[in-house]
């Protein structure tokens, strides 16, 4: 087949759109799910790249079934969403980890899988929910910049931690903003966050689009 183009599994982290854009070459294939190297066994692409993947629908991607491509020599970097997750499990046998959400899981600021799972819209991998890892990291973001004190701040992240993930909107985080935040500084968050919040998880995987090209 020889097959040498990049192979990358993305979904609701970053649009495909922007994705092919950053790295035209690569071929992008949806959410990984255990089993999805199976076709590459005869022939591994050389690199490999592992944003997106399910959590709940169907099994997870192993790391063993990583593991093997790493054997037979393919590049495999990790990042964002389920690919933090393995690069964390695999990168003292090569895979390599990108990006802040990486960063905090390996460090152990971060433990859940919850953490990174959102609702999708079946049809179009569109999120319907926050990934918590993003409210942590944005929420940061605006304590930094005077936006909502630390207390508040964690306040905040240790009610959203209590919700299933599906829960995890923005409706439902300026609800729970409102019950410790005064009128003024709810509007100041709501302001902020639809104008600069950070998205770490489309960093991330812009990151290692990134890092693939060069």
């Amino acid at each position: 087949m020889g097959n040498d183009r990049p192979v990358v599994f993305l979904g609701p982290s970053l649009p495909l759109c922007d994705a092919q854009m950053l790295l035209p070459s690569a071929l992008f294939l949806p959410p990984i799910k255990r089993g999805a190297l199976l076709s590459f066994v005869d022939d591994p692409p050389p690199v490999i790249g592992i944003i997106d993947g399910v959590f709940y629908q169907n099994l997870a991607i192993s790391p063993k079934e990583i593991l093997t491509f790493l054997k037979l020599g393919a590049r495999i970097f990790g990042a964002a969403s389920m690919g933090a997750l393995r690069a964390v499990e695999l990168y003292p046998y090569g895979m390599v980890g990108i990006g802040q959400i990486f960063r905090l899981y390996r460090c152990g600021r971060v433990t859940g899988d919850d953490e990174v799972a959102v609702r999708l819209c079946p049809d179009t991998l569109r999120p319907l929910s926050e990934p918590l890892v993003n409210i942590r990291i944005a929420l940061k973001a605006a304590t930094r910049d005077g936006i909502v004190p630390a207390r508040e701040a964690s306040y905040i992240i240790r009610e959203m931690k209590t919700m299933y993930f599906p829960e995890r909107t923005l409706p439902t985080l300026f609800a729970v903003a409102q019950r410790i935040l005064s009128p003024d500084q709810l509007s100041l968050l709501r302001e902020w966050w639809l104008r600069c919040a950070p998205n770490a998880k489309r960093d991330d995987a812009k990151e290692l689009l990134q890092r693939i090209a060069a």
